[in-house]
């Protein structure tokens, strides 16, 4: 929510009416935001109010794990022309895979357009590939998707997702062409999801606070996409006096909060509309994918890439998510201290997180459920209200 918009009032007001009131409210200072704002000294504004997240065991509803598909050279979109067929592959994203949904499937998209056929099989249905399989529509293709599971049911059905690509690399596997690659992507991607802002795809603006027990760096990333994230992600660095949280470095950044239990099957439904099929198929091998009828073949599959076509540099980094009933009143995101988050959606808190690298396990490990309850306990307990 625009911290500047004004609070709605019922009644009907004449022009000058509306004037006047404003006028009024100025004064007094009461023209704000989502929540009030502190003042001391001479200071106007110094501190926004925010609503403390319940952080109790008897709030807690469900523990949730997630097997991020993390390629250590970072995510792949290339084509690989198959004898008569064209093969393009578009998988993984690591932690940005929601962010860069839109940019990799641009890339993917312009890929296609290379072949002379219009009949595409995306083999995936979780968010890459459905953003893929909905630019190959508006680009004039006729499009299948190939999925084992279809949302609810997928990986990024779990994502606490928001935009900001990070994880999605080794930083000492960066090269000039994925930076290039990855910065086109982003771009991309940050503009469409904005175009899909609203309740039907479940997404808005959210203020974010990154708190850290030293000062922040320089941009979302925090390391070498901070850089390239700055530019769509600029930051503010608090004061101590502006800072809601007692005894921390905070910083400030607004983005795109995206619930994936709204927009997955909002997206779906598009693809569904726009004329696309999709067929429930689990493949074996990278052999069973290219027996498909389908001239033109995306290969959104995820973590299972690596074993379908052999590709050592892909692993699983299992995300841990403990999530407490819904809380309304509760309209921003905190990154931090340390891999901690919070991020308030629809269907209940989400508080992370985990990063466990190679680690296939589905099952939630009990010590880290508590240690991120507690941890966000502490946290919370230094909120200024």
């Amino acid at each position: 929510m625009d911290l500047t918009e004004l609070t709605a009032r019922e009644s009907v007001m004449t022009r000058r009416g509306a004037l006047k009131w404003i006028t009024l409210a100025v004064g007094a200072g009461v023209v704000g935001g989502c929540a009030p704002f502190a003042t001391t000294g001479s200071s106007r504004r110094t501190r926004r109010l925010l609503a403390p997240i319940r952080a109790t065991e008897d709030r807690v509803i469900r523990q949730v794990v997630g097997l991020r598909p993390f390629r250590r050279s970072g995510f792949l979109v290339r084509a690989e022309p198959q004898g008569e067929k064209l093969l393009i592959h578009n998988y993984g994203h690591g932690g940005g895979g929601v962010s860069l949904s839109w940019g990799t499937a641009d890339l993917a998209a312009e890929l296609a357009l290379a072949s002379p056929r219009r009949e595409v099989a995306v083999i995936g249905c979780g968010v890459v590939g459905l953003s893929t399989a909905r630019l190959l529509q508006d680009r004039g293709f006729g499009v299948t998707i190939y999925a084992r599971d279809l949302p609810p049911n997928t990986t990024s059905n779990i994502a606490g997702a928001q935009w900001s690509p990070v994880t999605v690399v080794d930083a000492d596997r960066v090269v000039p062409e994925f930076e290039a690659q990855f910065r086109r992507a982003s771009r991309f991607a940050y503009r469409y999801f904005q175009t899909l802002v609203g309740a039907r795809y479940g997404i808005s603006w959210r203020e974010n606070y990154s708190i850290a027990t030293h000062a922040p760096a320089a941009g979302p990333g925090g390391s070498w996409e901070g850089a390239i994230l700055r530019e769509m992600l600029p930051r503010t660095v608090l004061s101590d006096e502006e800072s809601p949280f007692r005894g921390f470095q905070v910083s400030r950044f607004l983005t795109m909060h995206i619930e994936p239990s709204i927009y997955l099957p909002a997206v779906l439904q598009d693809f569904r509309i726009a004329g696309g099929h999709v067929v429930i198929r689990e493949f074996s091998d990278a052999r069973s994918i290219l027996a498909i009828a389908e001239p033109v073949i995306v290969n959104c599959t995820g973590l299972a890439a690596g074993a379908l076509f052999a590709d050592p540099d892909v692993l699983p980094i299992k995300g841990q998510l403990t999530v407490l009933a819904p809380q309304p009143e509760v309209d921003y995101i905190t990154i931090g201290p340390g891999d901690l988050y919070m991020m308030p959606r629809q269907d209940g808190i989400v508080l992370g997180g985990t990063h466990e690298r190679g680690e296939w396990s589905l099952e939630p490990n009990a010590a880290e459920a508590a240690r991120i309850l507690r941890g966000h306990q502490d946290l919370f307990a230094t909120l200024v209200t």
